[in-house]
């Protein structure tokens, strides 16, 4: 704050021109001192720094040897606050302390993690943290919109010190206060001064204890509450959303709200895959605040097979709230009432078909409840569901369930807290070896929901005690062992191998017997194809503006389109990796394919990174050349699903394979893919040779004896017949084998000197 040095230090000293420097150590600039050289002691142990333009501020001065003479250092703060540039001319002057009117009283200081990317959820304590500011800071200068960094339990705090009130004279004589409070703009901090905490707005510090100001009026908000201790990982966003929309209102004083005509937010949607913690969050929201005890209701259980009973079920829901904002009015507390599985109660009005209408009545019921003629302002509905989808869209407007929060799976941070909370007893008792690294047990576990991680660390201890288990004619315990069980990293790898998949993950056995032979390099055909898909895939990586990706492997039959396909799919590491196939679909009718397509994709956009191998296209379509016929039904669907970019913040990569080029287009559907990649067959001898040796199926010999009879000759074969020809001839004796693999390419017409001419 710019001060008038004349007005508040008659006695100063004549100034002098000194040059802004850079604080010499990082030690020096958490001490909120400016640094000069010793043979500058002339200058007094407070200074007023004049600049230009011409403002004026206050700073404690502290010596330094390594500062050069003439010169101050200033912290990155101070030069913020004072708008001070390195190299700068500043005029220097003593300041003298007038301490009947400038010591401190109480100064009100906001608070903030420095570096963002430090934020965590424990709670500090204000107390704690005042005594070390003042015993850190005592007899400095502080200025009014000072800025500064506080070090305190091994996190740097950002500080702007907001308001500085003088401390009573009388007091430092001796007598007892008067009471008076004077606003002053520059003061000194005492031992016994009093220092208050207010948390920076939108700042995510939690503070506790009584040196806090604006915190003491959030009474709504339980102080000792802990994401962890609460058994919450990976959800801090999605809480700190919630508390914006649903709870920010509730924080402030009523006569403000009132005076505002601001209405609480009455009802949140909890949405999103199953165990991904949409009924810990209700729960917790409960525990978090100082409310009423959360009533908590399955939706099945509101419905009653006798006439007006389900919905008596709802008014009885409401009828504390209704009663207790009659008696207290505004002053009335907060009454949570949790639905799980609200869909069931809640689904679109006239959607059953055959129905009595008592679905009907009962969101009717509950509509008029939360948001009707007469309006409850004391009550919070949290409603959970996999489907949102089925919900009448009268309960999602504003005012009714506005808020609408999805709980998708965690990131690698979540996972990270998710498994802390769970691995804590373990650690806290030495039952978990030191060899067990969370953070690469988070790595390894993309696209696990929160209730999957807790599956993982169970299993993980059953395997760990299984081993002290002696399975005889009795099954006994061997309790020498026991007692030194400790639960080991290759526990939790081979129950992530094992025990525990993901539903929303990869699942390496579904695409694993597509390249169960590997790729076999043939040519550059092959090199051409896999390098565009690793393109295509660091596309859909690192693009933010192409979200969606796709691309169709065509070519003729047997080429190996889809082992390419599953080999671009598994090289990309996804999280999330699902071939959509015809053969997982046999005997499906039109519609229950189109919801197996549907459901696939939709899984898909549950995942940050996903990628569909949507293979053998025309047998999706039941194309048949004889008609033609095929399912339009399946048709538009897929149309449809391969131009759907993903939700924001999510990326997809569709890999398609056909052998019928031509049919696709006359379907309109290249056009629906992003590019096409052309999969030949093998139609060079020394290709086909190349691929005999790669395999190693023949000895040398004999590969020279068919590479002498290939030479010069066309061939024309897919990889994944010369396989099964391959295959076919090592059955034979040895001395046949060359001569029943020639026989056999001539059978195929793959191997002919006039096959240039068919071609």
């Amino acid at each position: 704050m710019r001060v008038a040095a004349e007005q508040q230090n008659p006695a100063k000293m004549a100034g002098r021109m000194m040059q802004a420097a850079r604080c010499p150590t990082d030690e020096l600039s958490l001490t909120n001192c400016a640094v000069i050289n010793e043979k500058d002691v002339q200058i007094g142990q407070y200074v007023t720094v004049k600049t230009n333009p011409p403002h004026k501020y206050v700073f404690t001065v502290r010596f330094h040897q390594s500062m050069p003479p003439g010169s101050i250092g200033f912290s990155l703060p101070q030069r913020k606050w004072a708008g001070i540039s390195i190299g700068q001319d500043v005029e220097v002057t003593s300041y003298n302390f007038d301490k009947a009117k400038q010591c401190v009283g109480a100064m009100t200081v906001e608070i903030d993690f420095l570096q963002k990317k430090n934020v965590d959820s424990s709670p500090y304590d204000t107390d704690k943290m005042a005594a070390e500011f003042i015993q850190h800071f005592n007899s400095q200068a502080f200025s009014k919109g000072q800025q500064l960094v506080f070090s305190y339990c091994d996190k740097l705090f950002g500080i702007v010190i907001k308001d500085i009130e003088g401390m009573d004279s009388s007091i430092l004589k001796g007598d007892a206060s008067t009471g008076k409070k004077q606003k002053i703009e520059i003061g000194l901090l005492l031992g016994n001064s009093q220092v208050i905490f207010e948390k920076a707005e939108s700042s995510s510090v939690q503070l506790i204890g009584k040196a806090k100001t604006r915190e003491s009026r959030q009474s709504i908000i339980n102080p000792d509450w802990n994401f962890e201790r609460m058994g919450i990982g990976g959800l801090d966003k999605e809480f700190s959303d919630i508390f914006r929309r649903a709870f920010a209102s509730r924080v402030f004083p009523t006569d403000i709200v009132e005076q505002m005509g601001c209405k609480h937010v009455k009802g949140i949607l909890l949405f999103g895959p199953p165990g991904c913690g949409k009924t810990l969050m209700a729960r917790q929201i409960g525990t978090m605040l100082n409310a009423r005890e959360p009533k908590v209701v399955n939706g099945p259980e509101i419905l009653n097979k006798y006439v007006g009973e389900s919905e008596a079920n709802i008014r009885k829901l409401f009828a504390d709230a209704e009663d207790e904002q009659k008696r207290l009015g505004a002053n009335s507390g907060l009454h949570i009432i949790i639905f799980d599985e609200i869909d069931a109660i809640c689904k679109q009005r006239g959607s059953m078909a055959g129905s009595t209408g008592v679905h009907d009545t009962v969101v009717n019921q509950l509509l008029s409840k939360i948001d009707g003629v007469e309006q409850l302002n004391n009550i919070l509905v949290i409603g959970m569901t996999n489907r949102p989808d089925l919900i009448d869209d009268a309960l999602l407007r504003p005012g009714r369930l506005e808020v609408k929060m999805e709980i998708g799976l965690p990131d690698e941070h979540g996972r990270v807290q998710i498994l802390n909370i769970h691995t804590a007893k373990m650690r806290d008792f030495n039952l978990l070896a030191t060899d067990v690294n969370v953070k690469e047990l988070a790595a390894e576990t993309k696209n696990f929901s929160g209730a999957e991680l807790e599956g993982l660390v169970r299993a993980a201890q059953s395997t760990a005690m299984n081993r002290h288990i002696k399975a005889s004619n009795t099954v006994e315990v061997d309790m020498e062992k026991a007692e030194k069980l400790q639960v080991s990293r290759d526990d939790f790898l081979a129950s992530l191998e094992n025990d525990i998949k993901p539903a929303f993950g990869t699942h390496q056995e579904d695409y694993a017997s597509y390249i169960m032979n590997d790729i076999i390099r043939w040519g550059d055909p092959v090199t051409a194809v896999l390098d565009d898909g690793t393109l295509l895939v660091q596309q859909t990586k690192n693009s933010d503006r192409t979200p969606l990706v796709s691309v169709l492997l065509e070519g003729p039959p047997h080429s190996g389109k889809t082992a390419l396909a599953a080999k671009i799919a598994e090289d990309s590491q996804f999280p999330f990796i699902k071939i959509c196939s015809p053969d997982k679909m046999i005997g499906h009718s039109e519609i229950a394919k189109c919801q197996a397509i549907k459901k696939i994709f939709e899984d898909a956009y549950k995942s940050q990174l996903s990628c569909i191998v949507v293979d053998d296209i025309e047998r999706l379509l039941d194309y048949v050349p004889i008609g033609p016929r095929f399912s339009n039904l399946v048709l538009q669907a897929l149309l449809v699903l391969l131009k759907k970019p993903p939700p924001h913040g999510r990326k997809l990569l569709i890999v398609g394979t056909t052998s019928r080029k031509a049919v696709l287009q006359e379907m309109e559907m290249l056009d629906a893919f992003s590019t096409k990649i052309h999969v030949p067959n093998i139609s060079q001898g020394e290709q086909l040779v190349e691929a005999l040796e790669m395999l190693g199926s023949f000895q040398e010999k004999e590969r020279a004896v068919i590479a002498k009879e290939v030479k010069g000759k066309r061939v024309w074969i897919g990889i994944k017949k010369l396989l099964m020809l391959i295959e076919m001839s090592l059955q034979m004796h040895a001395e046949y084998r060359v001569s029943k693999f020639l026989s056999l390419l001539r059978e195929e017409g793959a191997l002919d000197s006039d096959l240039h001419m068919r071609i």
